[in-house]
């Protein structure tokens, strides 16, 4: 299994990154977990335009979805015509709100190039992959991911303020992706975003081997999210999450 960081930039696109965007590969089969903001120009680095064969999203905040809306246009206006629809497991509201960004109707809505299926905790099949997704700790309806293949995995914590079930989803698992938004300030709001010590607490409690911190907000220093991070109790490997970063799992 091989993870490709496309996107890590939080809530908005940064100088140096698209937002949420995450890009998992095996046996050929190539799958996203979100398509952001921005994402879809950088993902032409790693994969072919239309090599796209699954996306999970977590949740509907823009930074985490938006650029399904110009990966419609693609997978519908090709030069050689319209493209198979990719399947799409998403929150039950994806088919109107995609839609509704567009500016389309809702029927056919983005269901001419994405086959939408609703998502509720468990596992499922996804070409190779096992996916896991738990309920996250975030205003609207949120998961967060488990992708395993191989003996390996990856854990994805989407948005979420500090959440039990993370712990749960992420346990034992190679690398966990997770939000560090905030840096620890007075004020911060709860049920939220997650600074980089509250990421590392989950990372320690979930025993992950590697701990990468994402979901960056551009207005922080990266810099001090890792040091709040490395001031914690846990005791693997610490990253920031860096655009185009490739973590090769064998």
């Amino acid at each position: 299994m091989k993870l490709t960081i496309v996107g890590c930039s939080g809530s908005f696109p940064g100088p140096d990154s698209p937002a949420s965007c995450y890009l998992l590969e095996a046996e050929g089969f190539r799958m996203l977990l979100d398509f952001g903001n921005g994402s879809l120009g950088p993902l032409q680095r790693h994969i072919g335009l239309y090599d796209v064969d699954a996306i999970c999203l977590s949740h509907l905040h823009a930074d985490h979805c938006l650029d399904m809306c110009a990966y419609h246009v693609v997978r519908t206006y090709a030069p050689v015509g319209p493209l198979p629809r990719v399947p799409v497991h998403a929150p039950r509201d994806a088919p109107r709100r995609l839609a509704a960004a567009y500016g389309m109707d809702e029927e056919p809505g983005l269901e001419t190039a994405f086959d939408f299926a609703p998502l509720a905790p468990g596992a499922f099949r996804v070409g190779p992959f096992e996916v896991t997704a738990a309920t996250m700790n975030h205003p609207v309806e949120t998961y967060g991911f488990r992708v395993s293949h191989g003996g390996r995995s990856v854990a994805y914590s989407g948005d979420t303020g500090e959440c039990p079930e993370l712990v749960e989803l992420a346990a034992g698992a190679d690398i966990l992706l997770c939000e560090a938004s905030f840096l620890d300030r007075p004020g911060n709001p709860k049920g939220l975003h997650l600074t980089g010590g509250q990421a590392a607490e989950h990372a320690a409690r979930a025993g992950v081997g590697t701990l990468v911190l994402t979901h960056l907000v551009p207005w922080y220093d990266p810099a001090a999210v890792l040091g709040e991070a490395r001031r914690s109790c846990f005791g693997g490997d610490i990253e920031l999450a860096r655009s185009g970063a490739v973590y090769d799992l064998r």
